[in-house]
């Protein structure tokens, strides 16, 4: 039974809890929503794709019927969604939940989609179509050295010419952001021994071609083209490579744990450069946001 928070809907918390991809945060989450009665916001910037199910270790329809999860399925892999559209979507959400009387939970690894929300960013205008034009003629590698010119950071999967380019497009219309934390907000961040990320990392990656994340990869392919929005992230972008006989099964897997690995390295570098997070190893989290929620 879900304990009972002493306080008003308008005054229950938002948890934040962040980290990088399988760092257990998802489970730790799912229990804590369970027991406070909570609902989970996923922020992640690859589960918001319909369809993308085991390519993204998407919360299991298990997990989704013990505690409601939102931020899951909203566009369509060649539909674009961005931090924008993701922090809108999630402040509506937190006011939902918050009416029924329940504790939002903000849980994920992509650190813009958290920061946006934490520091109240506010968004500029769409992007300059003509500007985008003449970033889209560009290189991966030409776009790469004019964010290392500008001091533009790379976003996650700096291996998609498209995210890269909404990095540049987004810099400077995110200046207007709160310098503290929004009121009422917990944010704890999960830390894990290098050794042992990778270990997780590498028993995830090998699960994922035990459900058939190769075969979701082909029907996404054939449904919305290789080269749509979402289809360059790692697991998909080398899943063709392996369907088109260009690296062998193994090789396939080898490079997919390392490109996991390169990922959780970046999401820690964006997420260390936010000092309001409290760093707690895995097994110390449940109590820390438990003795704030009783």
């Amino acid at each position: 039974m879900a304990a009972t928070i002493k306080t008003s809907k308008e005054n229950l918390p938002l948890v934040v809890i962040a980290g990088p991809t399988a760092s257990g945060k998802s489970g730790v989450a799912i229990e804590l929503a369970e027991q406070f009665g909570g609902e989970i916001i996923c922020a992640d910037s690859r589960t918001i794709y319909k369809g993308m199910d085991i390519g993204t270790a998407k919360p299991s329809n298990e997990d989704q019927a013990r505690v409601p999860h939102w931020g899951l399925d909203l566009v369509a892999p060649n539909e674009p969604f961005s931090a924008a559209d993701f922090k809108a979507y999630a402040v509506q959400k937190i006011e939902e939940i918050r009416a029924r009387g329940h504790v939002p939970f903000l849980v994920g690894g992509t650190g813009l989609y958290i920061d946006s929300v934490v520091f109240d960013y506010q968004f500029g205008p769409a992007a300059d179509l003509e500007k985008r034009a003449e970033l889209e003629q560009m290189s991966l590698e030409e776009l790469h050295n004019y964010c290392i010119q500008y001091n533009i950071p790379l976003p996650e999967n700096d291996r998609n010419k498209r995210y890269v380019i909404r990095a540049i497009e987004q810099k400077g219309i995110s200046s207007k952001r709160l310098m503290t934390p929004i009121k009422n907000c917990i944010i704890v961040g999960i830390t894990t021994d290098s050794e042992q990320l990778r270990e997780r990392i590498g028993k995830r990656s090998e699960q994922l071609f035990e459900d058939g994340v190769v075969q979701e990869a082909k029907i996404l392919g054939d449904t919305y083209g290789w080269e749509s929005a979402a289809m360059t992230g790692n697991i998909y972008r080398l899943s063709r490579a392996f369907l088109n006989n260009e690296i062998t099964e193994s090789e396939l897997k080898r490079r997919n744990e390392t490109a996991d690995w390169q990922l959780a390295k970046r999401q820690m570098t964006w997420l260390k450069r936010n000092q309001f997070i409290t760093w707690l190893p895995l097994g110390e989290v449940k109590n820390y946001i438990g003795e704030h929620l009783a």
